[in-house]
């Protein structure tokens, strides 16, 4: 018997009816569904030292549980010093299963580790069912050592999801449990 994710299983069993009874849809293929995780960050000072971005790619390897890549400028800015293709920084694509434990590790154990969380803010979607967020501090993944950490540096996430609506990607969100503020 193959492994599924706890999140995964959820989605199947409970939140898929949650959400036809909620948006009363027709077919199964209009119920939203999460398509891909992306957590990335940004790394300013990798001009001037290239070790910083190595460090950002084991980081995000570390928490995310699959190989980081490097991002890179894609056009010269002079007032940065930063000339096209120098790498700025460093992303993961997580899909499948690996997505769905990021994801139940990003809302067991990370949320509730940030200094006096009150709930992410409802405010980061795009008009379009994707949802972004950003945490200050690598930190408050237990994968990170803290005494091994040479600076704190915080990231993005998105959420990419099928969803038509902004709603209905917050009520699909809200159904894996993100804890968004009440407003």
């Amino acid at each position: 018997m193959n492994y599924v994710p706890k999140l995964k299983k959820d989605y199947k069993e409970k939140i898929k009816p949650a959400l036809v009874e909620t948006f009363s849809y027709q077919n199964t293929m209009e119920i939203p569904k999460l398509v891909k995780i992306v957590v990335s960050k940004g790394v300013g000072d990798a001009v001037a030292d290239k070790k910083l971005v190595d460090q950002a790619v084991e980081e995000l390897t570390k928490i995310t549980g699959q190989r980081a890549v490097p991002t890179v400028s894609k056009q010269d800015v002079a007032a940065f010093k930063l000339r096209k293709g120098m790498p700025i920084g460093a992303k993961v694509t997580l899909r499948g299963d690996r997505m769905y434990e990021f994801l139940d590790r990003l809302i067991t154990a990370a949320l509730p580790g940030v200094r006096d969380f009150q709930g992410i803010n409802p405010n980061g979607f795009d008009g379009r069912g994707n949802y972004s967020m950003g945490l200050q501090e690598q930190i408050v993944f237990p994968e990170i050592d803290i005494d091994k950490v040479k600076r704190i540096s915080g990231m993005d996430i998105t959420f990419v999801t099928t969803a038509n609506t902004d709603r209905e990607a917050k009520s699909l969100l809200t159904e894996l449990g993100l804890p968004f503020k009440k407003n």
